[in-house]
Parts: C-alpha cells; sequence; structure tokens
C-alpha cells in the first residue's frame, strides 16, 4: 500500500487549501485516516483524524478551520484548510492505518508530505 499526497502550496493569511490523498495497492479494510504536519523545528503533530466508524477529531488550534473527510470507496482522504494562519505553515503528511489484502494485522502507512506555507 502506497500513499500520494498532493496540494499543497504557499498561500495568503486567510486563504484555503485542500490537500488529497490517494491510496494505492490492496487493502482489506481501513482503521484509520489523518494527516500529520511537522513544522521546522517542531515535532510531528496529528491535525485531524477520522476513524472507521467516521468519528473526526482536530486538534484545536485547527477546529472550525479545517475538516477531514474520506473516501471510503478510492480509500482516499482530504484535508479542506480554511482561514489559514502563518502557524499552519508545515509539511503536511497523510496517514493511514490499514489492514492489506492477505494481511492479518494492520499497518502503518505514510504519504510523502505536501508543503503548505501561510504567509503573512
Amino acid at each position: 500500500v502506497q500513499l500520494q499526497a498532493s496540494g499543497g502550496g504557499l498561500v495568503q493569511a486567510g486563504g484555503s487549501l485542500s490537500l488529497s490523498c490517494a491510496t494505492s495497492g490492496s487493502i482489506f479494510s481501513v482503521t484509520f485516516m489523518g494527516w500529520y504536519r511537522q513544522a521546522p523545528g517542531k515535532q510531528r503533530e496529528l491535525v485531524a483524524g477520522i476513524s472507521s466508524d467516521g468519528r473526526r477529531n482536530y486538534i484545536d488550534s485547527v477546529k472550525g478551520r479545517f475538516t477531514i473527510s474520506r473516501d471510503t470507496i478510492k480509500y482516499a482522504v482530504y484535508l479542506r484548510m480554511n482561514s489559514l494562519k502563518p502557524e499552519d505553515t508545515a509539511v503536511y503528511y497523510c496517514n493511514v492505518e490499514a489492514t492489506p489484502l492477505g494481511y492479518y494485522n494492520s499497518k502503518i502507512f505514510w504519504g510523502q508530505g505536501t508543503q503548505v506555507t501561510v504567509s503573512s
């Protein structure tokens, strides 16, 4: 299973961006899909996640501004980011916990990261 993230870029504060993460490979089931970010000099943090039952969670700093969604047929995950702030600048990584076809246990998969830069 491989993940391919896209959609990052440069935007002014207050603007919007949408990130997409497509999966390839054979998946039996998905447990969790999420987006992490890592700013320079900081630890990677979970920004938003969606579990298999559809429950969503967000870090406090993005609540009301970011929306995570998924396509359960394509096994894709998206992040809509509105009202972006300079502190949202980071490399964003998609993350999927899934059980590949033919496996008994789930595994963690990461996308390659996409840069989001918000100018003030």
